[in-house]
């Protein structure tokens, strides 16, 4: 068997993506819900934009370190029960936010969630590579990118409402014990058959082995720039618009809840269009880099048209830059997990999303400290388009082709 061939499970797979989707779209509820909240903590905890951005941040340090161990991990006992484990403390620890009384406390819960929170793309990039054809791949990303996207729209939309009217403890409190329930139907469709590897049974490429491929190290920067500005807006963009462009929270929640459904629209249609795209010859390199590139480029100009609009014309590239960044997302994952195949895709991505979310520890703290400076947010935004432009620049010349790796010969070490 290659590392290209997938593994046949004794149980559907799209069941199990839209399983994903859907723990996706709770996850960045989760994720997100302290970006909505930032106006209420600002007065109700007199939390300036440097604690703010500290509060931000905290989420990604602990969620960084811990994706290479979460890799490891999955290769090693199966991606099922490990979800579920983090599901469950990611579940307790949004609940435990909105019992904080105090920075410290806020401070502690981020982390924690943080920690549950990092099991996610690894369990996911092991459940695609094992049982998802390559040709379907794309889609099955884009799926779950959709779900990501939706996240913040219901986040912002919804949670943006509820919390200017009911406070912003509440919100915390119900979204996260509600969400526990996901856990009932995981149980019965999570992959079964996925034996824990054993001594006699390969676990693929060691660590060493996988550090010295070119194109690994192309998929952490390239994932780093795209996150840079995912986390960004996440993060900034509430803030940003109640505090620099003066929209109540109701105007906040309707823009921003728009931008993100339309991103997670276009994720979804850009994943079905470039499967078919790859269903009729193009090679997985062409597709995958060229949406990969147009996406940053076009991100990165929509943020600094943003940035540079007046009043009543910046809305729309609010919405157009998070569709570009929902347009090329999925193809970041899809990318490491067709080159690393089933072998290695767990500990692929947990490297390669441990170094890429470590932009989530830069992106939210250095924006709090410009925006504190120099009074505005244009600085933070050219910022994150020059970083955008890096990342166009990274998956297009440091990553090599995007195809299977034949990790037992010595193609494994070429690009």
């Amino acid at each position: 068997m290659t590392s290209a061939t997938p593994i046949r499970s004794s149980r559907p797979i799209w069941p199990v993506v839209a399983m994903l989707a859907l723990a996706a779209l709770i996850n960045y509820v989760d994720r997100s819900n302290m970006s909505v909240a930032a106006p209420f903590l600002k007065s109700e905890l007199n939390l300036d934009e440097r604690r703010l951005g500290l509060l931000f941040a905290a989420f990604f340090t602990t969620y960084s370190l811990m994706q290479p161990l979460v890799g490891w991990l999955v290769d090693r006992i199966g991606s099922g029960r490990v979800f579920a484990a983090g599901f469950l403390l990611w579940s307790l620890a949004t609940t435990a936010t909105g019992l904080a009384r105090g920075f410290g406390m806020l401070f502690a819960a981020r982390l924690a969630l943080g920690l549950g929170e990092s099991v996610f793309f690894p369990c996911c990039a092991r459940i695609l590579a094992r049982m998802m054809p390559p040709r379907r791949i794309g889609s099955a990303n884009a799926t779950i990118m959709a779900g990501m996207h939706l996240g913040p729209a219901f986040g912002i939309f919804v949670g943006g409402m509820l919390m200017a009217r009911f406070g912003w403890r509440p919100f915390f409190i119900v979204v996260g014990l509600a969400s526990l329930i996901w856990l009932l139907p995981w149980m019965y469709t999570m992959p079964r058959d996925e034996a824990p590897l054993t001594r006699a049974t390969p676990d693929g490429p060691s660590l060493g082995r996988m550090l010295r491929v070119r194109s690994l190290w192309g998929t952490c920067f390239g994932l780093f720039a795209g996150n840079y500005a995912w986390y960004f807006l996440l993060t900034w963009l509430p803030y940003y618009l109640v505090h620099e462009r003066g929209l109540s929270a109701a105007q906040m929640a309707r823009l921003g809840g728009m931008a993100y459904v339309c991103s997670a629209s276009t994720s979804f249609v850009t994943g079905w269009l470039t499967d078919r795209w790859i269903a009729a010859g193009a090679s997985h390199t062409l597709v995958r880099k060229s949406t990969l590139v147009a996406g940053y480029l076009l991100a990165g100009l929509m943020l600094v048209l943003c940035a540079r609009a007046s009043a009543s014309h910046f809305a729309p590239f609010v919405v157009i830059s998070t569709m570009c960044i929902g347009g090329c997302g999925f193809s970041t994952f899809a990318v490491g997990q067709t080159i690393a195949g089933p072998k290695a895709a767990g500990k692929w991505v947990g490297i390669q999303n441990a170094f890429g979310n470590l932009s989530g520890v830069v992106a939210p703290a250095l924006t709090g400290f410009v925006a504190q400076r120099t009074g505005h947010f244009l600085p933070a935004f050219l910022v994150t388009c020059g970083v955008c432009v890096f990342g166009a620049a990274t998956w297009m010349f440091v990553v090599g082709r995007v195809e299977p790796m034949e990790w037992n010969t010595a193609s494994a070490f070429k690009p």
